[in-house]
């Protein structure tokens, strides 16, 4: 399996226009940012590693993701998480069920701590969200795809803007990209983020710009508005986002409009909409009026 170039597609919203770059189409089963973090160990052989184990929450896209690696590469796949809801247990959905439908091997440890984890000579131990090094493989294959379809279309000013988690992605996309990377930080705050930065490159002057949300947001937390944003990008545009990073991505870039009004902007769609199955259901539950 090879990730083939994902397309770019141009849309208004907030009255101008937006290029996004297509990534959740990379592949109907293992696509978005973590498909990119996670290529380098589906296109290089560990004739040692039959098991594949990580960390992180009960709903984590890089859980589903490696999954999916795990299955391509008929490695067996141990995933530890703090806590398990038993509406969630009893009501498989989203990343969790499909994760197990992957033969996830699923195990609940309150007191788990990644920092603690020795793993044997047969597995490979994958940081929460694909934190790690090896991701660059794959992000540097997305910004070489930026480069050539700026390249091909003649984008003489352009931003490059995603959400970030742990920030991976943003971070060693500004290392292989001379255009000015642009993230908000939707797992805690801009301190938090220049740390994860930190753990996998010193130099800050090498890290991506940070613009910091309207207020802020407690993640997993459900925003009425954030849906609505989301339900009215979808219905704009046609395209379906992630409803936890996206929305904050979104309404994070509007204020900041005016200050890039002399630039084209390139939005990376980071996949994770599988996700959004169990988001739409706890907005569902939370606010009844919302269809």
């Amino acid at each position: 399996m090879k990730l083939q170039n994902s397309p770019i597609d141009t849309i208004k919203f907030f009255d101008r226009t937006f290029y996004v770059k297509r990534d959740d189409l990379l592949d109907l089963h293992f696509s978005g940012n973590k498909a990119r973090k996670f290529d380098y160990f589906l296109h290089n052989n560990f004739p040692n590693i039959d098991t594949v184990v990580s960390f992180g929450s009960n709903q984590s896209n890089a859980m589903y993701s490696l999954s999916v690696l795990a299955k391509l590469k008929n490695w067996k796949f141990k995933y530890f998480i703090n806590h398990l809801p038993s509406y969630l247990k009893e009501h498989p959905s989203g990343n969790y069920k499909y994760a197990l439908l992957n033969g996830t091997e699923l195990i609940i440890d309150e007191d788990f701590k990644m920092t603690q984890y020795e793993s044997k000579s047969n597995e490979l131990f994958i940081q929460e969200g694909g934190a790690v090094n090896e991701a660059s493989f794959g992000i540097q294959q997305l910004a070489k795809e930026i480069k050539e379809w700026k390249k091909e279309n003649n984008i003489q000013n352009l931003k490059i803007f995603l959400p970030s988690g742990t920030g991976t992605t943003a971070l060693f996309l500004q290392k292989f990209l001379d255009d000015e990377v642009l993230t908000v930080p939707c797992v805690g705050d801009s301190e938090y983020l220049r740390y994860q930065f930190s753990l996998l490159e010193s130099d800050s002057s090498l890290y991506p710009t940070i613009l910091d949300p309207l207020k802020k947001y407690h993640f997993g937390k459900l925003y009425k508005e954030h849906y609505e944003l989301w339900s009215e990008i979808k219905e704009k545009t046609n395209i379906e986002f992630d409803l936890l990073y996206d929305p904050i991505g979104w309404s994070t870039l509007k204020i900041y409009l005016d200050l890039f009004a002399k630039f084209e902007i390139l939005y990376i769609h980071q996949g994770g909409v599988i996700g959004n199955e169990t988001m739409y259901d706890r907005y569902q539950k939370k606010f009844t009026n919302i269809s």
